[in-house]
Order: C-alpha cells, then structure tokens, then sequence
C-alpha cells in the first residue's frame, strides 16, 4: 500500500470507534445473532494487536419489540421506552456472552443528549469511557431510550457515534451499515448498484444530494445521519469509514487500509477542533438564532475575534446567559455557535449598538461581548479560528 494511498493511515490508527447500526444486528424483526460474534472475534483481533475499540451499538428497540410480540419498533415514544427497557437487557447479555469467549469484559454505558450538553456530565462520560480503555474492557455505548423524549434524544446512533469519536479521542470511526457505503446517487430498483465514492475529502452540495434517502424499520437515521457524523468526526481529526457491516472482516479490512466502503478524510492541522469547541459546535443544542451583518461575520469566521453587539442585526429565540446559540450570516446560512453573556431580551435591547452603550441601556454589564471567541467556533472555516485557539482541552 502506498503511503499517498489516503488509506494508509487506517492502518497505523490505535483508538477505534465503531457504530454497529440496527440493520447490521436484525433483519426483518429478527436477530441476526452470529453478528454479535462476528464483531466480538474482530475486537478481539484487534485489541491483540495493540488497538482499543469502543462500540456504540444500536438495536435494543429491535430485541424488545420482538420481545414484546411486536412487528414495529413502536408507534410511540412510551412504545419506544418499553420496547428499549426489555431489549437493552437482551442485547448486552448477548456481547458479554460473546465477548467472554475471548475473555473480554464488556461496561454498558447509556447517555443522553441533554446529559452530554452539560459540560460536567460530558467530562464525567469522559473519564468514565477512558477508564474503561485503561482497564481493559470494550465500552458499548446507547442512548438511554428508556428516559428519552425527542427534545432530548440524539435521533439516532450515528450522531452518537461522533460524539464518542470525541469523548475518547479516537483517531477513526467505522460506520456499519448494510449498504457498501455513500453511492453517488440513490440505487434504483432493478437496477446496478451506481459506483461509490471511494474517497470523500470534502463535504460538497453533490456529497449532501447523494446522502438523501430513506431509513429502516427499525432504525432512525439514515444516510443523512451518516454523513452528520462523518462531518463531526472528521473535525475532530478522526477519519470516518461508512461501509457495509454484513461483509466478512470488514472492521478488519477496513483498518487494514482495505478499500472498503467510502472514507471520508479527517481535518488537519488548524482545521482540527479542539474537544471543547467540537463539543459545542457538534453535542449542545443551540436555544436561539443571532444575526449578523457581514462586518460581524468576517470578523468570527476570517479574524477569529468576538462577537459584539454591534454587529447583531436580529434575535431570534429565547435563552438565557450561558447558553448556545446559532449566528447567521446576512444570507442566513449558520456560520457559528457561542455560549452567549447575556440573555435574549437584553441582547435585543443592545443588538447594533456600541459596546459603551451597554451599561447604560441594560443598567448593568457582563463585559463587552455578547460571545467571548473563546465560547465560539465557527462551522464554515475552521481554519479561521487562530492556532493559539487551537489547544486540546482535557480537563475543562
């Protein structure tokens, strides 16, 4: 394998995520179960060479329906609940089983999106997920379907996915799933199956139109959320293979730097987010919108500075200080995100106004910016953002 090859580094990668999605486990209702050794054998592998594996693993809703005598996953979000409280049970007792044939100890860890928006839960998930790695045992992350709503819930594992890719510092997510990976346009019926892209280094409008399509029975994401995913972990300097599950060794092939699938290339260099930041732009859920005029946008996405409220045009929303919020370009386009200084109602009050105005219209001041550049990333040019911005964060 050539060392241009951008395959090559697959093969050097050390901390590995891989979402095994609810396609890959079940068909039709029904455990694919010779899947769940599949995947222990090729950890297994794989930890004996040296590498560490975490798994963010779909398919409770799916074992709990068929459980429960059902043929959906759910028509509710209670449905949903139950169906997950029964599976969860069936589908970690299946890995410990499998996984202790090769004397692998498995820890289930279950998050929300709500729980991993607070910065002190998602370093407390963090320290967790590594301590696990230290002690030698296979992380299997879910979301908690138990307790969660659609306010609060990620939507779907392949998100998920990328958040892990972050919390534990991986160097490359394995998106399984059961196509052979991004085509370059939706297959059609009775027909050959259209080429794959092979190598994705950059997100464009074709990429996105290719992403369109339709989602499982059982599953809740979807190409779309594929490539969600791969935008996020990708940022996070990991690469991103989407490949096809259900082939023989294909975690194996993969890492192998086997052209397997389509591989979307990570950032680099300043384009890298720090871990805070990725957290930010990628896990928190923004409460409102802030427009901005074109002096303020070059200023945070070209100049790396902070937003002031001069350069606000409109608020949108209701939030309070501290928490996240979109900034939008003159055309509307979300060009960054920040954890605001003051709330909505006082950043009406002062938006396109000049910072000495603030103590005198609001009666009172938290500092000059409304998003201090520390607080923001921006999501168009990351490289935008100064090196010295660029620090990881491990601990805050």
């Amino acid at each position: 394998m050539s060392d241009n090859d951008p395959r090559s580094i697959l093969h050097r990668t050390q901390r590995i995520v891989v979402k095994v999605g609810s396609s890959i486990l079940t068909q039709n209702g029904e455990l694919r179960e010779p899947m769940f050794g599949e995947i222990a054998r090729q950890v297994a592998t794989l930890r004996r060479d040296g590498r560490e594996v975490v798994l963010v693993s779909s398919g409770a809703i799916a074992i709990g329906s068929r459980e429960l005598g059902w043929d959906h996953p759910g028509h509710s979000i209670p449905e949903k609940q139950a169906a997950a409280a029964v599976g969860q049970i069936g589908l970690i007792e299946l890995y410990r089983r499998r996984f202790a044939d090769y004397d692998i100890t498995i820890g289930q860890v279950l998050v929300t999106r709500s729980g991993l928006e607070d910065r002190e839960r998602f370093l407390n998930a963090r320290h967790t997920l590594t301590q696990l790695i230290g002690l030698g045992a296979v992380p299997i992350v879910n979301e908690n379907d138990t307790v969660a709503t659609e306010e609060i819930r990620f939507g779907d594992n392949d998100n998920l996915s990328a958040t892990v890719v972050n919390l534990v510092a991986a160097d490359l997510l394995v998106i399984f799933t059961d196509v052979e990976g991004l085509y370059i346009h939706q297959p059609e019926a009775g027909q050959p199956s259209p080429p794959l892209f092979d190598v994705v280094d950059e997100i464009t409008p074709e990429v996105e139109r290719a992403a369109q399509g339709a989602v499982s029975t059982f599953g809740r994401g979807g190409m779309k959320t594929k490539l969600e995913a791969a935008t996020a972990a990708t940022a996070s300097g990991a690469s991103t293979v989407l490949c096809n599950g259900l082939e023989r060794d294909a975690l194996l092939r993969v890492v192998g730097g086997e052209p397997l699938g389509t591989l979307f290339t990570p950032a680099e260099g300043n384009r890298v987010l720090a871990s805070r930041k990725h957290w930010l732009a990628f896990t928190r859920k923004t409460r409102g919108t802030l427009q901005l005029d074109l002096g303020a946008t070059q200023a945070i996405t070209r100049d790396g500075r902070s937003l002031l409220p001069a350069g606000i045009v409109s608020v949108d929303g209701s939030f309070q200080v501290g928490d996240p919020v979109a900034c939008t370009d003159p055309n509307g386009r979300e060009v960054a995100r920040g954890l605001v200084a003051y709330e909505s109602e006082a950043v009406g009050r002062i938006a396109g106004r000049a910072t000495r105005d603030i103590g005198q219209v609001l009666g009172y001041s938290n500092g000059d910016e409304i998003i201090h550049r520390d607080d923001l990333v921006t999501l168009e040019t990351h490289d935008s953002t100064p090196a010295s911005d660029q620090r990881l964060d491990t601990d805050h």
